[in-house]
Protein backbone atom coordinates (compact mmCIF):
# COMPACT_ATOMS: atom_id res chain seq x y z
CA UNK A 1 0.00 0.00 0.00
CA UNK A 2 1.40 3.43 -0.84
CA UNK A 3 0.30 7.04 -1.01
CA UNK A 4 0.43 7.04 -4.78
CA UNK A 5 -2.22 4.35 -4.85
CA UNK A 6 -4.47 6.55 -2.73
CA UNK A 7 -3.81 9.60 -4.84
CA UNK A 8 -2.87 11.78 -1.87
CA UNK A 9 0.84 12.25 -2.64
CA UNK A 10 1.96 11.52 0.88
CA UNK A 11 0.20 14.55 2.35
CA UNK A 12 -0.99 13.22 5.72
CA UNK A 13 -0.83 13.81 9.44
CA UNK A 14 -1.02 10.85 11.86
CA UNK A 15 -2.88 8.81 9.25
CA UNK A 16 -5.49 11.55 8.71
CA UNK A 17 -5.71 13.89 5.72
CA UNK A 18 -5.06 17.58 6.15
CA UNK A 19 -7.91 19.82 5.06
CA UNK A 20 -6.16 20.82 1.85
CA UNK A 21 -5.44 17.20 0.95
CA UNK A 22 -8.99 16.18 1.77
CA UNK A 23 -10.49 18.75 -0.57
CA UNK A 24 -8.21 17.56 -3.36
CA UNK A 25 -9.02 13.89 -2.67
CA UNK A 26 -12.73 14.59 -2.43
CA UNK A 27 -12.75 16.34 -5.79
CA UNK A 28 -10.86 13.46 -7.34
CA UNK A 29 -13.20 10.81 -5.98
CA UNK A 30 -16.00 11.63 -8.41
CA UNK A 31 -18.68 11.06 -5.79
CA UNK A 32 -22.13 12.17 -6.91
CA UNK A 33 -23.28 15.44 -5.36
CA UNK A 34 -26.95 15.98 -4.63
CA UNK A 35 -28.50 19.16 -5.99
CA UNK A 36 -31.15 21.61 -4.77
CA UNK A 37 -31.55 21.91 -1.02
CA UNK A 38 -28.55 19.67 -0.44
CA UNK A 39 -26.22 22.36 -1.79
CA UNK A 40 -25.98 23.82 1.70
CA UNK A 41 -25.02 20.46 3.16
CA UNK A 42 -22.56 19.21 0.56
CA UNK A 43 -19.63 21.47 -0.24
CA UNK A 44 -16.20 22.75 0.66
CA UNK A 45 -15.04 22.66 4.26
CA UNK A 46 -15.29 25.95 6.15
CA UNK A 47 -14.16 27.03 9.60
CA UNK A 48 -17.76 27.03 10.86
CA UNK A 49 -18.78 23.57 9.76
CA UNK A 50 -17.66 20.02 10.31
CA UNK A 51 -17.53 17.77 7.26
CA UNK A 52 -18.05 14.05 7.71
CA UNK A 53 -15.14 13.38 5.37
CA UNK A 54 -12.78 15.89 6.94
CA UNK A 55 -10.85 13.11 8.71
CA UNK A 56 -11.13 10.87 5.70
CA UNK A 57 -8.07 8.62 5.98
CA UNK A 58 -7.18 5.96 8.55
CA UNK A 59 -3.98 3.99 8.95
CA UNK A 60 -4.76 0.31 9.62
CA UNK A 61 -2.00 -1.45 11.50
CA UNK A 62 0.46 1.36 10.89
CA UNK A 63 1.02 0.59 7.20
CA UNK A 64 -2.35 0.45 5.41
CA UNK A 65 -3.77 3.86 4.55
CA UNK A 66 -7.44 3.59 3.59
CA UNK A 67 -10.22 6.00 2.83
CA UNK A 68 -12.51 5.71 5.84
CA UNK A 69 -15.71 5.15 3.87
CA UNK A 70 -15.27 1.75 2.32
CA UNK A 71 -17.54 -0.80 0.68
CA UNK A 72 -19.08 -3.98 2.08
CA UNK A 73 -19.49 -6.58 -0.66
CA UNK A 74 -21.81 -8.95 1.22
CA UNK A 75 -25.00 -7.84 -0.55
CA UNK A 76 -23.59 -8.57 -3.99
CA UNK A 77 -24.42 -12.25 -3.53
CA UNK A 78 -27.79 -13.93 -4.09
CA UNK A 79 -30.84 -13.58 -1.86
CA UNK A 80 -30.13 -14.45 1.75
CA UNK A 81 -26.38 -13.95 1.12
CA UNK A 82 -26.58 -17.27 -0.70
CA UNK A 83 -25.29 -18.24 -4.12
CA UNK A 84 -24.59 -16.06 -7.12
CA UNK A 85 -26.43 -12.77 -7.70
CA UNK A 86 -29.20 -12.77 -10.32
CA UNK A 87 -27.26 -10.18 -12.32
CA UNK A 88 -23.59 -11.05 -12.08
CA UNK A 89 -22.43 -8.27 -14.39
CA UNK A 90 -24.25 -5.67 -12.31
CA UNK A 91 -22.38 -6.91 -9.23
CA UNK A 92 -19.09 -6.45 -11.04
CA UNK A 93 -20.13 -2.95 -12.12
CA UNK A 94 -20.94 -2.00 -8.53
CA UNK A 95 -17.51 -3.14 -7.38
CA UNK A 96 -15.73 -1.19 -10.10
CA UNK A 97 -17.83 1.90 -9.43
CA UNK A 98 -17.06 1.72 -5.72
CA UNK A 99 -13.37 2.09 -6.54
CA UNK A 100 -14.06 4.93 -8.97
CA UNK A 101 -15.88 6.76 -6.19
CA UNK A 102 -12.93 6.51 -3.84
CA UNK A 103 -13.52 3.33 -1.82
CA UNK A 104 -10.24 1.49 -1.42
CA UNK A 105 -11.27 -0.76 1.47
CA UNK A 106 -13.52 -3.65 0.44
CA UNK A 107 -14.88 -6.03 3.07
CA UNK A 108 -15.96 -9.58 2.34
CA UNK A 109 -15.92 -13.09 3.88
CA UNK A 110 -15.69 -16.69 2.74
CA UNK A 111 -19.18 -17.22 4.24
CA UNK A 112 -20.79 -14.74 1.84
CA UNK A 113 -22.25 -16.96 -0.84
CA UNK A 114 -20.50 -19.01 0.51
CA UNK A 115 -17.35 -18.26 -1.51
CA UNK A 116 -19.09 -16.46 -4.38
CA UNK A 117 -18.45 -13.00 -2.96
CA UNK A 118 -14.69 -13.44 -2.98
CA UNK A 119 -14.85 -14.88 -6.49
CA UNK A 120 -16.89 -11.87 -7.68
CA UNK A 121 -14.30 -9.45 -6.31
CA UNK A 122 -11.53 -11.18 -8.23
CA UNK A 123 -13.66 -11.33 -11.40
CA UNK A 124 -14.39 -7.61 -11.24
CA UNK A 125 -11.15 -6.11 -10.00
CA UNK A 126 -8.19 -8.40 -10.68
CA UNK A 127 -5.48 -7.36 -11.41
CA UNK A 128 -5.99 -5.10 -8.42
CA UNK A 129 -5.07 -1.40 -8.51
CA UNK A 130 -2.39 -0.07 -6.20
CA UNK A 131 -3.68 0.91 -2.79
CA UNK A 132 -6.71 -1.40 -2.75
CA UNK A 133 -7.17 -3.22 0.57
CA UNK A 134 -9.35 -6.34 0.51
CA UNK A 135 -10.41 -7.44 3.97
CA UNK A 136 -11.91 -10.90 4.26
CA UNK A 137 -13.05 -13.15 7.09
CA UNK A 138 -13.07 -16.80 8.04
CA UNK A 139 -14.33 -18.88 10.93
CA UNK A 140 -18.03 -19.11 10.21
CA UNK A 141 -19.72 -21.78 8.10
CA UNK A 142 -23.05 -21.83 6.23
CA UNK A 143 -24.76 -25.24 6.45
CA UNK A 144 -27.87 -23.63 4.92
CA UNK A 145 -29.27 -20.35 3.61
CA UNK A 146 -30.27 -18.94 7.00
CA UNK A 147 -27.56 -20.65 9.04
CA UNK A 148 -24.38 -19.04 10.37
CA UNK A 149 -22.28 -21.28 12.61
CA UNK A 150 -18.91 -20.33 14.19
CA UNK A 151 -16.07 -22.73 13.40
CA UNK A 152 -12.73 -21.82 14.90
CA UNK A 153 -10.78 -25.07 14.64
CA UNK A 154 -7.15 -24.16 13.90
CA UNK A 155 -6.76 -26.58 10.98
CA UNK A 156 -10.01 -25.37 9.47
CA UNK A 157 -8.92 -21.73 9.73
CA UNK A 158 -5.62 -22.51 8.03
CA UNK A 159 -7.59 -24.00 5.14
CA UNK A 160 -9.85 -20.95 5.07
CA UNK A 161 -6.87 -18.63 4.62
CA UNK A 162 -5.44 -20.72 1.79
CA UNK A 163 -8.77 -20.96 -0.02
CA UNK A 164 -9.47 -17.22 0.30
CA UNK A 165 -6.03 -16.49 -1.13
CA UNK A 166 -6.85 -18.68 -4.13
CA UNK A 167 -10.33 -17.26 -4.72
CA UNK A 168 -9.15 -13.66 -4.39
CA UNK A 169 -6.01 -14.32 -6.47
CA UNK A 170 -3.81 -12.82 -3.78
CA UNK A 171 -0.39 -13.75 -2.51
CA UNK A 172 -1.16 -12.10 0.82
CA UNK A 173 -4.41 -10.89 2.40
CA UNK A 174 -3.97 -7.40 3.86
CA UNK A 175 -6.59 -7.86 6.59
CA UNK A 176 -7.93 -11.22 7.71
CA UNK A 177 -10.64 -11.18 10.37
CA UNK A 178 -11.89 -13.96 12.62
CA UNK A 179 -15.56 -13.88 11.67
CA UNK A 180 -16.76 -15.07 15.06
CA UNK A 181 -15.15 -16.45 18.18
CA UNK A 182 -16.13 -20.10 18.41
CA UNK A 183 -17.33 -20.84 21.97
CA UNK A 184 -16.22 -24.46 21.51
CA UNK A 185 -12.61 -23.54 20.72
CA UNK A 186 -10.23 -21.52 22.92
CA UNK A 187 -9.70 -18.13 21.32
CA UNK A 188 -5.95 -18.56 21.63
CA UNK A 189 -6.07 -21.70 19.47
CA UNK A 190 -8.03 -19.99 16.70
CA UNK A 191 -5.82 -16.92 16.75
CA UNK A 192 -2.73 -19.11 16.92
CA UNK A 193 -3.65 -20.52 13.51
CA UNK A 194 -3.98 -17.00 12.09
CA UNK A 195 -0.71 -15.99 13.71
CA UNK A 196 0.96 -18.94 11.99
CA UNK A 197 -0.49 -17.84 8.63
CA UNK A 198 0.73 -14.32 9.34
CA UNK A 199 4.25 -15.57 10.08
CA UNK A 200 4.15 -17.50 6.81
CA UNK A 201 3.39 -14.28 4.92
CA UNK A 202 -0.14 -15.30 3.94
CA UNK A 203 -1.87 -12.47 5.82
CA UNK A 204 -0.62 -9.05 6.84
CA UNK A 205 -2.93 -7.99 9.67
CA UNK A 206 -5.54 -9.66 11.87
CA UNK A 207 -8.92 -8.39 13.04
CA UNK A 208 -11.89 -9.61 15.07
CA UNK A 209 -15.65 -9.41 14.71
CA UNK A 210 -18.48 -9.01 17.24
CA UNK A 211 -16.31 -8.83 20.33
CA UNK A 212 -16.19 -7.07 23.70
CA UNK A 213 -13.26 -4.96 24.94
CA UNK A 214 -12.28 -7.82 27.24
CA UNK A 215 -12.13 -10.23 24.32
CA UNK A 216 -10.01 -7.84 22.27
CA UNK A 217 -7.66 -7.37 25.21
CA UNK A 218 -7.36 -11.14 25.62
CA UNK A 219 -6.78 -11.65 21.90
CA UNK A 220 -3.97 -9.09 21.84
CA UNK A 221 -1.98 -11.30 24.20
CA UNK A 222 -1.72 -13.80 21.33
CA UNK A 223 -1.46 -11.57 18.27
CA UNK A 224 -1.73 -7.85 17.39
CA UNK A 225 -5.32 -6.86 16.57
CA UNK A 226 -5.71 -3.93 14.16
CA UNK A 227 -9.47 -3.87 13.52
CA UNK A 228 -12.75 -4.81 15.14
CA UNK A 229 -15.96 -5.34 13.17
CA UNK A 230 -19.10 -5.07 15.33
CA UNK A 231 -22.69 -4.15 14.58
CA UNK A 232 -23.07 -0.41 15.17
CA UNK A 233 -25.02 2.50 13.71
CA UNK A 234 -26.72 5.72 14.72
CA UNK A 235 -29.70 3.92 16.28
CA UNK A 236 -27.92 0.76 17.50
CA UNK A 237 -25.03 1.45 19.86
CA UNK A 238 -24.85 -1.81 21.74
CA UNK A 239 -21.09 -1.94 21.22
CA UNK A 240 -20.32 1.61 22.36
CA UNK A 241 -17.88 0.19 24.93
CA UNK A 242 -15.93 -1.63 22.23
CA UNK A 243 -15.79 1.51 20.12
CA UNK A 244 -14.43 3.45 23.11
CA UNK A 245 -11.75 0.80 23.57
CA UNK A 246 -10.81 1.00 19.89
CA UNK A 247 -10.58 4.79 20.11
CA UNK A 248 -8.25 4.55 23.08
CA UNK A 249 -6.03 1.96 21.38
CA UNK A 250 -6.32 3.42 17.85
CA UNK A 251 -7.78 0.19 16.49
CA UNK A 252 -9.94 0.52 13.39
CA UNK A 253 -13.65 0.01 14.12
CA UNK A 254 -15.58 -1.34 11.12
CA UNK A 255 -19.31 -1.12 11.88
CA UNK A 256 -21.36 -3.72 10.06
CA UNK A 257 -25.00 -2.79 9.33
CA UNK A 258 -23.88 0.88 9.33
CA UNK A 259 -27.28 1.93 7.98
CA UNK A 260 -29.36 -0.64 9.83
CA UNK A 261 -28.87 -3.76 7.71
CA UNK A 262 -32.04 -5.82 7.24
CA UNK A 263 -33.69 -3.87 10.06
CA UNK A 264 -33.35 -0.64 8.11
CA UNK A 265 -33.41 2.85 9.60
CA UNK A 266 -37.07 3.78 9.66
CA UNK A 267 -37.15 6.42 12.36
CA UNK A 268 -39.55 9.33 11.89
CA UNK A 269 -37.49 11.79 13.91
CA UNK A 270 -34.28 11.08 12.04
CA UNK A 271 -36.15 10.96 8.72
CA UNK A 272 -37.34 14.51 9.36
CA UNK A 273 -33.86 15.66 10.38
CA UNK A 274 -32.40 14.19 7.20
CA UNK A 275 -35.10 15.80 5.08
CA UNK A 276 -34.49 19.15 6.74
CA UNK A 277 -30.85 18.92 5.69
CA UNK A 278 -31.66 17.78 2.16
CA UNK A 279 -30.19 14.28 2.48
CA UNK A 280 -31.48 10.74 3.00
CA UNK A 281 -31.56 9.09 6.41
CA UNK A 282 -28.95 6.62 5.17
CA UNK A 283 -26.59 9.40 4.13
CA UNK A 284 -27.12 11.08 7.48
CA UNK A 285 -26.38 7.80 9.27
CA UNK A 286 -23.12 7.32 7.38
CA UNK A 287 -22.07 10.91 7.90
CA UNK A 288 -22.81 10.54 11.62
CA UNK A 289 -20.52 7.50 11.80
CA UNK A 290 -17.69 9.38 10.09
CA UNK A 291 -18.22 12.31 12.45
CA UNK A 292 -18.61 10.12 15.55
CA UNK A 293 -15.01 8.88 15.65
CA UNK A 294 -11.89 9.04 13.50
CA UNK A 295 -11.32 5.28 14.02
CA UNK A 296 -14.69 4.32 12.47
CA UNK A 297 -14.44 2.76 9.01
CA UNK A 298 -18.01 2.33 7.70
CA UNK A 299 -18.48 -0.37 5.05
CA UNK A 300 -22.01 0.13 3.67
CA UNK A 301 -23.05 -2.48 1.15
CA UNK A 302 -25.51 -2.43 -1.73
CA UNK A 303 -26.15 -4.08 -5.07
CA UNK A 304 -27.50 -0.83 -6.53
CA UNK A 305 -25.31 1.64 -8.40
CA UNK A 306 -27.66 4.47 -7.42
CA UNK A 307 -27.52 3.62 -3.74
CA UNK A 308 -23.75 3.22 -3.94
CA UNK A 309 -23.36 6.75 -5.28
CA UNK A 310 -25.70 8.11 -2.62
CA UNK A 311 -23.73 6.33 0.11
CA UNK A 312 -20.38 7.62 -1.09
CA UNK A 313 -21.71 11.18 -1.29
CA UNK A 314 -22.23 11.07 2.48
CA UNK A 315 -18.53 11.90 2.90
CA UNK A 316 -19.23 15.48 1.87
CA UNK A 317 -22.04 16.25 4.29
CA UNK A 318 -21.31 19.36 6.32
CA UNK A 319 -23.12 20.24 9.52
CA UNK A 320 -22.22 22.52 12.40
CA UNK A 321 -21.25 21.02 15.73
CA UNK A 322 -24.57 22.19 17.15
CA UNK A 323 -26.47 20.43 14.35
CA UNK A 324 -24.55 17.23 15.03
CA UNK A 325 -25.35 17.48 18.73
CA UNK A 326 -29.03 17.88 17.93
CA UNK A 327 -29.05 14.87 15.59
CA UNK A 328 -27.14 12.79 18.11
CA UNK A 329 -29.67 13.65 20.80
CA UNK A 330 -32.57 12.75 18.48
CA UNK A 331 -30.94 9.41 17.65
CA UNK A 332 -30.26 8.64 21.30
CA UNK A 333 -33.98 8.96 22.00
CA UNK A 334 -34.95 6.82 19.00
Amino acid sequence: MNDEGLGINGERLCGILTRRAFVRAALASGAAILAGRAARVFGAVSEKTTAAGENSIFNIGGDLLVNRLGFGAMRLTGEGIWGWPPDRENARKVLRRALELGANLIDTADAYGPETDELLIAEALYPYPKGLVIATKGGQIRPGREQWVPKGDPEYLKQCVDKSLKRLKLERIDLYQLHRIDPKVPMEDSLGALKEAQSAGKIRHIGLSEVSPEQVERARKTVPIVTVQNRYNITDRKWENTLSYCEKEQIGFMPWAPVGGTRGMTNATLEKAAKDHGVTIYQLGLAWLLHRSSVILPIPGTSSLTHLEENMAARKIQLTEEEWKTIDALASRA
